[in-house]
This record gives structure tokens, C-alpha cells and sequence, in this order.
């Protein structure tokens, strides 16, 4: 399920874990599973100020947030009486988000919790993964219909429904189109039949760095854009008539959310 490094004072079980800090990512599907973090950080590509469209419905008043890339602190995180960090990784099991030698101080004092979200996974197994860590913490989601909205997803992928492209826009006249199969919330779409614009093949594993004339040039119906801090605000202008509707590559790994994503996206497949 996930990787646990133990702090060199001796192990501590999961289940007596109550003073949780964890990436924005992972606190708040902790949180859609009844388990409310201590705290959460951010990534590099976080500011002074959590990011509200990775918090999911996160109470900020309530947590507080450690700061995110070179302005994290581990002592502060330390100093906070942290009894579990949970991290999640997109490769080998790295921490995401934070320096290697911050993340060395944190597995030495406490125990840290590495989920893998990258491309390898699919949006079943991580939320699965995360759904265990919950239960092991005592948490559990409340029912939600995530088979109904698939469903619901299913009947609008047809064949001639609208393609659908997913993108980050980016400074001056650039804009980073996503790879459908990098990512595994995209690789979910497809699977129910979603047709996907696939951008031009070049460097960039992830994304595929165009113009956005180029990126016209795709004639997308339907745009998936990337709602987080680091992205440039979109200018529905520039990609014509497509519906753009919002996006989150760092979806809380949770049944509501997912079904939120597909319901939305089944209703932007829909005729207006």
C-alpha cells in the first residue's frame, strides 16, 4: 500500500497516529474521509498561501499550513508534536514537493508515509491506497455514487460527443498541453470513452509545450484547464468557441471528488 520509513526512536503504529501533517494533496483526501490533518505544505510550485485548488474542501482554519518548497521548514514541522507525515511520490518512492535533505530530517524523527500518485498508477489504485491509509488511521469515507457517476460519464462518451483537451496555460503565448496517458485521472476519462485530443509528440514526458495558435489548431470542443496556483489565468478568448471547464491534476484521491470530476465532465460533453 505505501511506503513507511520509522524514526530511528523505535516504530509507531499507524492506528495511534493522531497529530497528522500531510501534502495538501493527500490532507485533504484525509479530511474526505473524516480525518481532519494538523497540518499540510505545498510543493515548489506553492506560495506563501495554501492552495486552494489542491485543499479540496479543507478546513484552513482549522490547520495549519508548513510552507511549501524552499520555504518549508522540517523543524517547524517537527516542533509541531507530529506523530505521522503523509507524503506522496510521482517516482520511486521520492517525496514530492520537498527538498531530499528535508525529507532525510523527517524520516529520521518521524514516521513518513509515501503514496505513489504518478503515471504508473490508476485513479482506482491510488484511490484505493489512500483509502486504506484512512481506514488504518480510523477514518472512512461516507457513501458516495462514484459508480453512477461513471456511468453517467459512459453515456456521454460517444462517439461523436465533443474532444476534450486538457491543458495548463502558461505565460505570453505558451501553453502546456497534457499527455492523456501521464496522467491517470485523464487515463480514467479515456477508459469510459472520453475522446481525448492527443498534442504533438516532442520532448516533455508530462506536457507538450505549444503556442497557443498550435494549440487552436487542435480545435478542442471541450478544454480541461488546469485550475492550480502555478497555472496562468486562462483567457477563454484565445481557444475560441471550446467549453473550458476546470481542471485539477492534484485531484483529492477520493471517491466524492473523483465523481465530481466525471459528473463535470459529463455534463461539459452535453449538448448546449
Amino acid at each position: 500500500m505505501a511506503v513507511q520509513r520509522r524514526p530511528r526512536t523505535g516504530a509507531v503504529r499507524l492506528a495511534l497516529a493522531t497529530r497528522i501533517v500531510a501534502y495538501i494533496q493527500a490532507g485533504a483526501t484525509l479530511w474526505d474521509h473524516g480525518l481532519l490533518p494538523l497540518g499540510v505544505f505545498g510543493s515548489y510550485h506553492d506560495g506563501d498561501a495554501p492552495d486552494r485548488a489542491k485543499s479540496g474542501h479543507l478546513p484552513f482554519g482549522e490547520v495549519t499550513y508548513f510552507g511549501a518548497g524552499a520555504s518549508f521548514d522540517p523543524g517547524r514541522l517537527l516542533s509541531s508534536g507530529a506523530d505521522l507525515v503523509v507524503a506522496v511520490s510521482y517516482k520511486n518512492g521520492q517525496v514530492y514537493g520537498i527538498d531530499p535533505d528535508a525529507a532525510k530530517r523527517l524520516e529520521e524523527q518521524v514516521p513518513v508515509v509515501v503514496l505513489d500518485v504518478g503515471q504508473d498508477r490508476s485513479l482506482d489504485a491510488i484511490r484505493g491506497r489512500f483509502a486504506a491509509l484512512a481506514a488504518s488511521l480510523g477514518g472512512a469515507e461516507p457513501p458516495v455514487s462514484l459508480d453512477a457517476a461513471r456511468e453517467r460519464l459512459r453515456t456521454a462518451a460517444t462517439d461523436d460527443a465533443p474532444r476534450v483537451l486538457a491543458l495548463s496555460a502558461a505565460g505570453g503565448d505558451q501553453v502546456h498541453l497534457a499527455r492523456p496517458h501521464s496522467w491517470p485521472d485523464l487515463r480514467a476519462l479515456a477508459e469510459l470513452g472520453v475522446r481525448l485530443v492527443e498534442p504533438p509528440t516532442g520532448a516533455g514526458a508530462n506536457w507538450s509545450t505549444v503556442t497557443w495558435t498550435e494549440a487552436r489548431s487542435l480545435a478542442p470542443e471541450v478544454v480541461l484547464a488546469d485550475t492550480r496556483a502555478n497555472a496562468a489565468p486562462l483567457e477563454a478568448a484565445r481557444l475560441g468557441s471550446a467549453r473550458v471547464i476546470p481542471w485539477n491534476p492534484e485531484l483529492p484521491a477520493s471517491s466524492a471528488a473523483h465523481a465530481r470530476f466525471f459528473t463535470r465532465t459529463a455534463q461539459a460533453l452535453k449538448p448546449h
